[in-house]
Order: C-alpha cells, then sequence, then structure tokens
C-alpha cells in the first residue's frame, strides 16, 4: 500500500517509514497537517498513519478533513496519548482503526493486513465479512468460544477458578505454554469483570528495551531520557480505572521490577524524570509461559512481586493433554476461516483427524489456528486431507517422523489398552527425552522400555 505518515516527530516518520518499507509498501512523510492535505490532494496513498497530536494542531480535526474528501483514505489513529474515549471518538469521525505508540511491528502488520482485507474487498465491489479485520476464532464474541468451554475437568476447573475471582479486583497470574490463549483468557476476565466498560491494555514485556518498556509501563517527561522529547503518558495512566495486561511477565527486567511491585502494593508510581506520586488505579493481569517459581530460585525474579501477582494463578493445560478439545477448537477453526473465505468445506477426511489427533501441538492453538487456515485455503475436496496440513502436522505425507497409532477419543469405543498405548505412543512422540517422558508418564525407564517393545512403538529416543 502507499502510506502517508502524519507526525511531527522527525524520529516517529523515520522508524515508522522504515516498519512500513520493511513489509514492501511505499512510506511517505508528512510533519503537519498542511503538508498532509497538500500530498494527499496531490497523490493517491490507501493509508494514513495520523498522530492524534501534532505540534500545534488537532488531529480529530485534520481526521475529519481528510475523510470529508472524495475518495478518501484510509486513516488509522496512532498516539501515546491513548484513551478508549478518544479511539472511540476517532472511529465515530471515521477513523478505520486506532494504534498506541508505542507499538510493535506485529500490532503494526495486524492493522496493515486489516486496511489491506478492507480496500481488497472494497476494490471487488463486495463489502467486508463482518469482523473480518478483528474477528478471532478463539477470541470473545466467535461461535463456539474455543478457549472457555472445555471438555477437560482439569481445564474446567482452572476456567471455573478464573472466572469465579473475575468480578474481583484480585491480580491474575496466568501460567501455560506459548499459543495457549493466555491472551484471549485476559480479554475474557476483563469483559466478566466490573471494569468491562474501562480500558483494557496490553503490554508485552519482550517487545520492547528496558529503557522503552519503562516508559510504556510508566511514562515520561520531555528529556528523561536521550529522545524524550515531549511529556508521555505510560498505559498505567491511559488504562486507569480499567484492566493493565502484562505479557510474558517472566521478561520483565529486573531494574523495572521494584517499580511495579510499587504499583501493586502501594498502588502508586511516578513517570520518568518525574518527581511527582500518582494514583496507579489498575488491575493487573499478567501471564507467563516460564516457571516464575523457578526464575525466583534462581534471582532472575523477585519473589516478592511474584508473590503479589499470584493472588490468582492458574496454569491452562496444553492442547496435547486435551484431545477433546483439540477436536473441538479445529472444527471451529475450519468453520470460521471457511466461512471468512467462502469455501464449502464440510470437516475433515479419516486421515486428516487421524493426523490431527497424533501431532503433538508444540505452538498449541495458535498452531492449530495457522495449520488450519492453511488446509482451508489449500484443500482441493469438500474435505481436509492430511495432506493438506503443515508436514509436521502430516507426518505420513513427509515421512520424516515413525508412525504413530490413532489416538482413540476417551469415552469412545476402546480398550483400555488401545487408548494407554495412544497415550504412551503420544508423549513419546512429543517428549524431548526418554527420561522426561517417563516422568510424565508416573512410570521409570525400564516400565516404559517394557511397554514400547510391547506396543510396538517407534521412536527417535534412545
Amino acid at each position: 500500500m502507499d502510506v502517508l505518515i502524519v507526525d511531527d516527530e522527525k524520529s516517529i516518520r523515520r522508524v515508522t517509514s522504515r516498519a512500513l518499507e520493511a513489509e514492501g509498501h511505499y512510506a511517505e512523510p508528512a510533519e503537519d497537517g498542511a503538508r498532509a492535505m497538500r500530498r494527499i490532494k496531490e497523490a493517491h496513498f490507501d493509508l494514513v498513519l495520523l498522530d492524534l497530536r501534532l505540534a500545534d494542531e488537532d488531529g480529530m480535526e485534520l481526521l475529519q478533513k481528510i475523510v470529508a474528501l472524495k475518495p478518501s483514505p484510509l486513516v488509522v489513529m496512532f498516539t501515546a496519548h491513548a484513551s478508549i474515549a478518544s479511539a472511540v471518538r476517532a472511529i465515530q469521525l471515521g477513523a478505520f482503526d486506532y494504534l498506541e505508540k508505542p507499538f510493535t511491528r506485529e500490532e503494526m502488520r495486524a492493522i496493515l493486513l486489516r486496511a489491506q482485507k478492507y480496500l481488497n474487498s472494497r476494490a471487488e465491489g463486495s463489502p467486508l465479512p463482518q469482523a473480518v479485520g478483528t474477528a478471532n476464532p478463539s477470541g470473545r464474541g466467535a461461535s463456539p468460544p474455543l478457549t472457555f468451554a472445555s471438555a477437560d475437568a482439569r481445564t474446567r476447573g482452572e476456567f471455573e477458578v478464573l472466572f469465579r475471582a473475575a468480578p474481583t479486583s484480585a491480580s491474575i497470574l496466568l501460567l501455560g505454554e506459548s499459543g495457549t490463549g493466555k491472551s484471549v483468557i485476559a480479554r475474557e476476565i476483563h469483559a466478566r469483570s466490573h471494569l468491562r466498560d474501562q480500558p483494557f491494555l496490553t503490554v508485552s514485556c519482550p517487545s520492547l528495551s528496558k529503557e522503552l518498556l519503562e516508559s510504556a509501563l510508566f511514562g515520561h517527561l520531555k528529556g528523561a531520557f536521550t529522545g524524550a522529547v515531549k511529556d508521555t503518558w505510560g498505559k498505567i495512566h491511559a488504562a486507569d480505572g480499567g484492566t493493565l495486561f502484562l505479557d510474558e511477565i517472566g521478561e520483565l527486567p529486573l531494574e523495572i521490577q521494584p517499580k511495579l511491585l510499587r504499583v501493586l502494593q502501594e498502588r502508586e508510581y511516578e513517570r520518568l524524570g518525574e518527581n511527582q506520586v500518582r494514583a496507579a488505579n489498575v488491575r493487573i493481569i499478567a501471564a507467563s509461559n516460564r516457571n516464575l517459581k523457578a526464575c525466583v530460585e534462581e534471582g532472575k525474579f523477585r519473589e516478592d512481586l511474584y508473590y503479589r501477582l499470584n493472588v490468582i494463578s492458574v496454569t491452562i493445560p496444553p492442547l496435547r493433554q486435551r484431545p477433546a478439545d483439540l477436536e473441538h477448537a479445529a472444527n471451529a477453526f475450519l468453520a470460521f476461516f471457511a466461512g471468512v473465505s467462502g469455501r464449502h468445506i464440510g470437516g475433515f477426511s479419516a486421515a486428516g483427524r487421524a493426523a490431527l489427533m497424533r501431532h503433538a501441538w508444540p505452538g498449541n492453538l495458535r498452531e492449530l489456528r495457522n495449520a488450519i487456515e492453511r488446509a482451508t485455503i489449500l484443500a482441493r475436496g469438500s474435505l481436509i486431507e492430511a495432506e493438506d496440513l503443515p508436514a509436521p502436522v502430516a507426518p505420513c505425507a513427509c515421512g520424516d517422523k515413525p508412525d504413530l497409532p490413532r489416538t482413540p477419543s476417551i469415552g469412545g469405543e476402546h480398550s483400555l489398552e488401545e487408548v494407554e498405548q495412544a497415550h504412551v505412543a503420544s508423549v513419546l512422540n512429543w517428549a524431548p527425552s526418554f527420561h522426561f517422558a517417563a516422568s510424565i508418564l508416573g512410570i521409570d525407564k525400564a516400565t516404559l522400555y517394557r511397554k514400547r517393545k510391547r506396543f510396538g512403538i517407534r521412536t527417535t529416543h534412545a
């Protein structure tokens, strides 16, 4: 796309231009509203990234001038001064979307993808399918809700604890492997809480340097550090009265941890370069794919912060431990992507389903989502076949993994020996070592050797 960047900060224009060009788009900067309007009238732009606060101008006023043009480019407001009120007002005035500074490349990429989908559908003369841009099969509002209705007793118990705690102000810690849907669950907790009409903001701890992360959380004054050219509010201020979700909290630098502890314990903080103490009126939900208790023992995470975050803590089981949920999620993803792409696909063939149930899904729901989206696009017939799935999911198609028996469903017409054989084979397939597999199964290595020999399971483990 051709994108015009309207921002009064040269560094922001430069960094955003590089990010856009890295994604294959043409980027042109404009430092003020006058130049922006002149360039929009002189040349074609698909998208305008517009700062909410320009030096001596109101970004909202410029937004109205841009959307009044016929035809007008899509406008995405991007600013460090984020609030629900300003976002709603921008959308009401005609903005396509809203992006908070500092933003990650993934966040910008998602905005660009939504804009491209919309522009493509408009060019084809067809309306954009409802919520294609923002709909997420594993998110709130999707049907069926993949991560909140579980056939697994342990998972149901974890969700029950979470949603009982949702209406309170207690801090919540979500643990589990990457891709298990922790960010989606955090949004669901917020939606079920008394704060549902207040802001919900996310800070991704691994995506920013220590300095930028500290500024993103607490804000800063002009001159607080190199590049701080104006006063900035952080996400704690922007989320005032609402929920702040700290994703991958285990990556939070040790230097910042005492300041976060102060937010949780004293409900106060200070912006960088400022001595004024400010109230922190936010609920904290944190998530991590690390073993935080082990991080505490290794000195990588503060013990007092861990216990402050750990008021309500649950661990989301990985998808490989929930075969019934796996099948339900795969069917829901398929229905969603088939509807979005206009494909008439009725389900999975026997071979396709067997490949799904055989795979260990180390990437969990995220990996499953990508695999089903790919299969929906590549399927030649009315059913998803094994060869439509990525090679790691369908080892029979690529010949790079051992043959494994089809996983029986719990409660189906299978003997105990069949269930045991399938479970042992599945654990051996994904476990990094034979010793680890034995510990997961709760047996010693000698017993596991005998079971492997009896069931005729072929693995790469010694």
